[in-house]
């Protein structure tokens, strides 16, 4: 019996009457003493049940009835339970639900749907004591809602409470289907792993279907691996999804994973960051190592061929030092499959210490006057990637008066003043990193309170000078440097830029109005001119040289005598200087000198020069006078002169030997005709008088090669004594 149902127990001796009776439950006694008593059964009237009757004053008992065993149940709750294995459905899918009671039989069972009792119709079916519910093809959004059900027993009031409730939920168009692929790389290579998986959102009990390239797999689980990957395994992968005893749901297909083998083994590529090949201590630097081809790498790196700790797609060096110049490599890998790459190329790591500028004068000068412009450079001496910043004496420099070149690397200081006095330095920065250096070596600029003089200065300090006098001048400036120097005559500008103008041997042309400028600088000129010097120019005295030897004295002496005068009248004191062959000879500062056989053998030129202590200190040297023409002249005389007398005495001679030894000549011979002339070849031939012209006469012109074939070698040439006529013989002239 069940919690709230009603059992009567009867009591009944059989025997006469007049009886009462006496009840008991697990032999206690109960108040009613009724022959029938009913109880509203609850869980404490479980028990055993019995009875005895009782008459008369005297009580007269019977003995006990047999024990009646009572139990009391709770009614039970019914389990409610889907048949089919999902209670989220779709369009031509059934359901069927079933409901039951734990203890007992002959229940029957009422259904409720969102507590509003389930009736049979066209749609909506029962089983055998409505214990099972059936909701055919037809299902629609209107079967949506919370189902129940209660049991109660055929016959009697026992009902149960309702069961647990279950959703039905019904949808009003197939599920999507999703297909997904792990890992999931787009692109994968011989010998990795794959597995691609079928998910539908809703209910329950799905079969799946595989399709690649719309043609159907092997394979009925949710997932289908590719294990391992081959060339053939590339492809469109699609699934799809059943359930149902008759297989008479089917969904749509998934959307569609292309898988694509690449059989070539990819290589990463390394980049670096910045994209320099040098970079300088205190810089950050980063390498990204990438593979173009799919998803999932990771990374490993390496520095001069040994692994760094890091996995990253990128490696980076935050502080770079000298310690991190090296080779550096990557290479990817696949986690998931620990699937290998190539190795990158390897990218050289340059890090140099950080250079200082190099500041430099652009003008020539670092002491400057009022007015005067200054130009500065600083200079890197990597790459023109940089830019600049000034300092005067520690200080960052940006006055008005100052302007700066492309990148500032350059500074110019167009008007200097005293305010400009300083210690000028310069640093550099890169344009596109954040590298900066220290300060360059410092630079001293000097500005003078006032500007500078110039001086024209002459050398010799004479303001007459003569023709070939050497004179110089110079251009003076009192302090700095850098000058370049301008002259000019006569207001006329000469092509000269030296410090000094040197003129070696002056001219009349040479006199004239002298004077300099000093200047600097190609774009701000300073300039200061000197003062005008004078100068006044004289023709030198002319030398000349007279021959005092006449042709009267031409065979009277061996000697020639010369003398040198200087024809201008206006100087005097003159010493001369005489020059053979334009030699100066040591030996005579006289105004005359004489030239003998022993002195001059080789028949010379002679020159002379007039000297003195006053200025001019010399004199134009003469024209030159050759002794050896002079010779020759009177050598061509003695020879004529000489040809001539010893023909006279020969014919005279010969006249006597002829008139002493001649015969009488027979009267048919006439007698030979006197010869009273020696031909040139018997005066040629002679041997027994000295020739005339032999003293003199020995230079090469005059003495031709004795000819070969003279009948007895006797020739008469220059180099036979000649005779010398001394000085007491002058009178006897020719």
């Amino acid at each position: 019996m069940y919690v709230g149902e009603t059992v009567n127990f009867t009591c009944k001796v059989t025997v006469s009457s007049g009886w009462t009776y006496q009840w008991y439950k697990d032999e206690n006694e109960l108040p009613d003493t009724s022959e029938t008593i009913s109880v509203f059964l609850g869980l404490s009237d479980k028990g055993s049940y019995s009875c005895r009757g009782i008459r008369g004053d005297v009580p007269t008992t019977t003995n006990s009835s047999e024990k009646t065993q009572q139990d009391v149940l709770e009614i039970p709750v019914p389990s409610l339970k889907k048949v089919t294995q999902w209670l989220d459905v779709f369009p031509t899918e059934g359901v069927e639900l079933s409901c039951e009671m734990q203890s007992g039989s002959g229940w029957t069972y009422t259904w409720y749907k969102d507590k509003v009792e389930v009736q049979a119709n066209n749609t909506v079916l029962f089983g055998l004591n409505r214990a099972t519910l059936f909701i055919n093809s037809t299902v629609s959004d209107k079967h949506n809602g919370l189902y129940e059900c209660k049991g109660h027993l055929q016959d009697r009031t026992v009902k149960s409470i309702s069961s647990s409730p279950l959703r039905l939920m019904v949808y009003d168009k197939k599920p999507d289907v999703i297909l997904t692929q792990d890992p999931e790389y787009k692109v994968m290579f011989p010998g990795e792993s794959v597995s691609f998986s079928c998910h539908i959102n809703v209910s329950s009990g799905w079969e799946y279907l595989w399709f690649k390239d719309g043609s159907p797999l092997v394979g009925s689980e949710s997932k289908y691996p590719i294990n391992p990957v081959g060339a053939t395994s590339g492809g469109s992968y699609t699934c799809r999804v059943k359930r149902g005893s008759n297989r008479n749901f089917t969904t749509d297909s998934s959307q569609a994973l292309h898988l694509e083998v690449d059989e070539k083994k990819p290589k990463p590529l390394m980049t670096q960051q910045p994209d320099a090949d040098k970079l300088y201590t205190g810089e950050p630097v980063s390498f990204e190592c990438k593979v173009t081809i799919s998803s999932g790498w990771t990374y490993h790196w390496y520095k001069d061929g040994a692994s760094l700790l890091s996995d990253s797609s990128s490696f980076r060096i935050d502080n770079a030092t000298l310690l991190n110049n090296g080779n550096y490599e990557c290479k990817a890998i696949r986690s998931r499959t620990m699937f290998n790459t190539e190795r990158s190329d390897g990218r050289t790591l340059l890090i140099s210490e950080i250079p200082v500028p190099s500041l430099k004068k652009v003008t020539q000068w670092l002491d400057v006057f009022p007015t005067e412009g200054v130009k500065f450079s600083c200079e890197m001496p990597t790459s023109s990637d940089w830019t600049y910043t000034w300092y005067k004496d520690t200080k960052v420099q940006t006055n008005a008066s100052m302007t700066y070149g492309q990148d500032k690397s350059t500074l110019t200081i167009h008007s200097a003043s005293p305010s400009h006095r300083g210690n000028y330095s310069c640093s550099a920065k890169l344009k596109i990193r954040s590298v900066k250096t220290s300060r360059s070596s410092e630079l001293r600029l000097d500005v003078y309170d006032t500007k500078p003089q110039v001086t024209l200065m002459q050398t010799p300090e004479h303001s007459l000078m003569h023709t070939e006098d050497e004179v110089s001048f110079s251009c003076h400036i009192n302090v700095s440097s850098g000058w370049e120097f301008l002259w000019f005559k006569d207001g006329n500008k000469l092509h000269i830029s030296e410090l000094s103008h040197s003129i070696g041997s002056v001219t009349r042309a040479n006199a004239g109005l002298y004077k300099c400028e000093a200047r600097r600088g190609t774009e701000m000129v300073f300039n200061k001119t000197s003062q005008d010097l004078k100068l006044d120019i004289e023709e030198r005295p002319q030398a000349s040289i007279t021959l005092l030897t006449g042709w009267g004295e031409a065979f009277s002496t061996d000697s020639l005598v010369f003398q040198c005068e200087v024809t201008d009248g206006q100087y005097t004191d003159w010493n001369y200087t005489w020059f053979r062959e334009d030699k100066p000879i040591n030996t005579s500062r006289s105004v005359k000198y004489k030239v003998t056989p022993s002195n001059d053998p080789d028949q010379s030129s002679y020159k002379c020069q007039g000297i003195r202590t006053g200025r001019p200190t010399y004199s134009k040297i003469s024209t030159s006078h050759k002794t050896k023409n002079l010779l020759l002249k009177r050598r061509v005389l003695l020879s004529i002169t000489g040809v001539l007398f010893f023909g006279i005495v020969f014919v005279l001679l010969g006249c006597i030997i002829l008139k002493v030894t001649r015969k009488p000549a027979a009267p048919d011979e006439k007698p030979d005709e006197a010869n009273l002339f020696l031909t040139m070849a018997q005066l040629k031939d002679c041997s027994d008088a000295p020739c005339p012209l032999v003293e003199y006469i020995t230079d090469a012109d005059v003495n031709p090669p004795p000819k070969e074939g003279d009948e007895n070698g006797t020739i008469c040439s220059e180099t036979t004594p000649l005779p010398i006529t001394s000085p007491e013989d002058k009178g006897n002239k020719v």
